[in-house]
């Protein structure tokens, strides 16, 4: 037949379907035509035609019974096992509630995701011991017990452990309550709990894998990123925030796994909607494969048999309210709310006993459902996957929570229940040891033993498995940071331009320079960076494909496949995923790149707080520079950009060194020594340093004894008084651009009041107190052997004269080395809210400007009776104090 035929044929087809829409449309009116194109949607669909995109398909499986691949394991012995590691999982928060009331933990998440992570461990997550790197596997925070029950079947935890979860300081040791590297550094590799932020952290994790390999720093390979998470979870901003970015990079190396059992801490996820059909919708706007895994595959037989397409129509009516109810509910009142709202769906199921309708299954719970989207999200190219699996939160509590409000919070078991719970997973326990509670693994050389041990040896040994394979780096040649030393001979520039040239300089050296990750989110213009554009490039996966509008001058925007910059566009906590992913790949694939994260500071530590415990607890590595900081630096910005919290919200992290430099040298002595630290040393810290955008003179490094080593404690003299015949003395304390005016207000002090000052710089108030508590703690538990003295004490120890500290920083950044000093100290900050103002302005209204600490060191020397009340009258009006101004704290 010729091709025109062909084309008539066609035609005439397609006229007919038209002409019987028309009739539809004529006769039923709109709502007809809907329904009816949504019916062929649901047939198509069922038969695996795939469609072109809208907001939903129907509320089915995405992979038909036909098309789903032969299951490869041993269905029922990877039954058993999975039943052995549910009872050990139970039993493990059972028993740590009963030992100690409120211990806490959770049953009900394991319960409904077993499925999910067993079809994983037996089939799919592979390990690093082989000749592949492994997967990166972020696991959902709540269902920590059945990690840890599966690793004990694996015989790699302990029975002794399992009993002391929740219990880590007791003899033996135990378990952490989730997933923590920095308690359990050699299993866990991600801290997951804290909802939101293992999602946002996979898919920066997938695109940085990517960058590695565009880079030349890594293979390429099909290293899979596997995030998973609860329905409940993608509520929090960090869940979704960033799912536009894997689509737009086409991050086939990323899978997530939403375990939607319908169910939040307190209730549904969505009791009037259906969260699946919104996630749905969600994920495929922004350009991700989805694979739905609703029904188990005892509702296949009645998917084919139905050949009116109402039960799809029921289907797609349910919502989770309604799903969740049946769970809690007898077979009887599920074919009578659910089946009998069509008298043909009660046709389609009355050979069904309510029994076999009671038990019924979800997808998510199907291991053959579950295998098919795994092994479909594998082979998927161009796009992440999303894998939405419909559960029963608690699956398997029965009356003890299955599918219940409270079931998130179920922590105990009477023994009745502990018995049905025995018996439906077919747990070789008797009635008479049940109530102990006993943990069960079978004999080693048992099927169950031997079956699971072969399969995680073919997949390439155990997971979760933090293993670091990276060697030391050797830190840069202190050549390199000379010029930094010598200062600027009278030229101004601030500290951001030096650390700016700092960062280029790094980034040439030979030895390490390719493995500098420089992160902005989207400011480099603003600290000054854009040469870095010219000089290494800004990452793209695909170059550049247009041609810049800024391509006719030198500094223009310039992105390549192997540019070095992660410009990450407005997102603190993308960025901040970024730096996490650099600043761990030592760890996750034996790459010692180094991180350094510019940011506006107000923006960093308030803002993305979460993520950097998280980094704290991952052992991270790296620099978190917070640019434009300090409360009277930064100029005309105003309440919410100015920074004077960032070192206080620091200080409660345990790793997390901060400076606040005020010189050039002072930079580049700490940079260096954290480079060597962290990657030669390999201390498990990382750095916060603030930099500022005030220019002024760059001092040379001071020729005074050890004081690199006084920079990187935290406090050094930084000038002497030289005054004959004083009439006081007095010790100025000055960190970050602040210092200048407390050597301004030294100045002063000695020209016009003949008080003797020593100007001190502190470049890290939290280096000090952190020190003196160590000393003070050693001496507490030591009082038989000579007590040693903290360094902020006894290098202030001879010093005469009061103390008075000015910071950009709220006060009791400065307070909390008072207790060490060999007088009273009084402290000047910035508590209270920014303004919109010039630098002098801000810091006469903060009173932490010259004049200000002047006069608040002759009222120190007044209250300490070395000075008279007529000269401090006096000296308040030569200084212009204003004694009726407001309190920057109030107003």
């Amino acid at each position: 037949m010729s091709n025109n035929n062909y084309n008539e044929l066609d035609e005439i087809e397609l006229r007919e379907w038209l002409e019987s829409l028309e009739y539809v449309l004529q006769t039923g009116g709109p709502d007809k035509v809907k329904e009816l194109l949504h019916n062929l949607d649901a047939y198509a669909q069922e038969n695996g035609v795939e469609l072109p995109f809208t907001a939903n398909t129907p509320h089915i499986n995405t992979i038909p019974k036909s098309m789903q691949p032969p299951y490869p394991g041993g269905r029922e012995i990877e039954r058993r096992i999975k039943s052995l590691i549910r009872w050990n999982a139970m039993a493990m928060v059972v028993r740590a509630n009963k030992e100690e009331n409120g211990i806490g933990g959770h049953i009900s998440t394991f319960a409904s995701a077993a499925t999910l992570y067993e079809v994983g461990f037996n089939h799919f997550f592979r390990g690093k011991d082989g000749n592949h790197e492994g997967d990166i596997i972020y696991f959902q925070g709540h269902a920590a017990p059945g990690i840890y029950a599966r690793a004990f079947l694996e015989g790699r935890i302990s029975k002794e452990q399992l009993e002391n979860f929740r219990r880590e300081l007791k003899p033996g040791g135990g378990l952490s309550s989730y997933p923590h590297p920095w308690l359990m550094p050699d299993f866990w590799e991600f801290p997951t709990v804290s909802m939101g932020l293992g999602p946002i952290q996979a898919i920066y994790q997938a695109r940085f894998n990517r960058y590695l390999e565009d880079r030349g720093l890594k293979k390429p390979s099909d290293q899979k990123v596997w995030a998973f998470l609860g329905d409940g979870e993608t509520d929090e901003p960090e869940t979704l925030g960033a799912i536009t970015l894997a689509a737009r990079e086409k991050l086939e190396n990323l899978i997530f796994v939403i375990n939607c059992n319908l169910q939040r801490l307190d209730g549904p996820v969505r009791g009037n909607g259906n969260i699946v059909q919104e996630l749905e919708a969600i994920f495929r706007g922004a350009g991700w494969n989805v694979i739905k895994v609703i029904w188990g595959s005892d509702w296949d037989p009645l998917l084919e048999a139905d050949k009116s397409g109402l039960l799809i129509k029921r289907m797609n009516e349910s919502i989770d309210g309604e799903s969740q109810n049946y769970i809690t509910r007898d077979g009887k009142y599920i074919r009578e709310h659910f089946f009998g709202k069509y008298p043909e769906l009660l046709k389609l199921v009355e050979k069904y006993t309510d029994e076999q309708l009671e038990k019924m299954k979800r997808g998510g719970h199907d291991p053959e459902k579950v295998y098919a989207a795994y092994k479909a999200a594998v082979e998927h190219k161009d796009a992440p996957t999303v894998i939405l699996a419909k559960t029963v939160k608690g699956y398997g509590l029965g009356e003890a929570g299955e599918g219940k409000n409270i079931t998130h919070s179920q922590k105990k078991l009477n023994e009745d229940e502990l018995k049905e719970f025995r018996s439906r997973f077919a747990i070789p326990i008797s009635d008479d040891d049940i109530s102990k509670m006993p943990f069960y693994r079978p004999d080693e050389d048992s099927a169950e033993i031997r079956y699971l041990k072969e399969r995680r040896k073919a997949l390439g040994g155990y997971v979760p498995k933090r293993i670091i394979k990276s060697a030391p780096l050797k830190t840069p040649d202190e050549e390199i940071f000379k010029e930094f030393y010598a200062g600027t001979e009278g030229r101004e520039v601030s500290t951001t331009m030096v650390y700016v040239r700092i960062l280029a300089k790094l980034l040439k050296d030979k030895e390490i320079g390719h493995l500098i990750v420089p992160i902005v989110p989207d400011e480099a213009r603003t600290f000054g960076m854009e040469a870095l554009f010219r000089q290494v490039g800004i990452y793209s996966h695909v170059g550049q494909l247009y041609e810049p509008v800024d391509k006719d001058i030198f500094l223009y925007y310039k992105e390549a496949k192997n540019g070095q910059i992660l410009e990450e566009g407005i997102t603190e906590a993308g960025s901040m995923s970024s730096f996490i992913a650099a600043g761990t790949a030592y760890a996750t694939h034996g790459i010692n790149t180094i991180p350094f994260f510019t940011y506006y500071s107000m923006f960093g530590l308030q803002r993305v707080g979460d993520l950097v415990w998280a980094a704290a607890d991952m052992s991270c590595k790296g620099f978190l520079i917070g640019a434009t900081a300090g409360r009277t630096t930064l100029a005309g910005e105003g309440l919410q950009h100015q920074d004077g919290n960032s070192h206080v919200l620091a200080y409660p992290i345990p790793n997390l060194v901060a400076y606040d430099p005020a010189f050039a040298y002072e930079l580049a002595v700490i940079i260096r020594d954290g480079i060597y630290r962290m990657y030669e040393k390999r201390e498990n810290i990382f750095y916060y340093i603030t930099i500022m955008n005030e220019n002024y003179p760059q001092p040379n490094m001071p020729d005074i004894p050890n004081i690199k080593e006084g920079i990187l404690k935290g406090m050094y003299k930084f000038k002497s008084s030289e005054l004959k015949n004083p009439k006081a003395y007095a010790n100025l304390l000055g960190s970050g651009t602040i210092l200048n005016e407390a050597i301004k207000a030294s100045e002063i002090l000695e020209e016009k009041y003949k008080i003797a000052t020593n100007v001190w710089s502190v470049t890290s108030y939290k280096n000090l107190h952190l020190d003196a508590q160590e000393i003070e703690r050693w001496n507490l538990f030591n009082p038989d052997k000579e007590q040693k003295t903290p360094y902020v004490a006894e290098i202030t120890k001879d010093e005469k004269g009061i103390f008075v500290a000015a910071s950009d920083y709220v006060q009791f950044l400065s307070d909390s080395i008072a207790k060490w000093l060999p007088s009273k100290l009084h402290s000047l900050g910035t508590f209270g809210f920014g303004r919109s103002e010039g630098r002098s302005s801000l810091r006469d209204f903060f009173e932490v400007d010259a004049k200000h600490i002047a006069y608040t060191t002759l009222y120190s020397l007044f209250k300490d009776d070395k000075i008279k009340i007529e000269v401090l009258k006096k000296a308040q009006k030569e200084l212009g104090i204003n004694p009726d101004k407001a309190n920057p704290a109030k107003s």
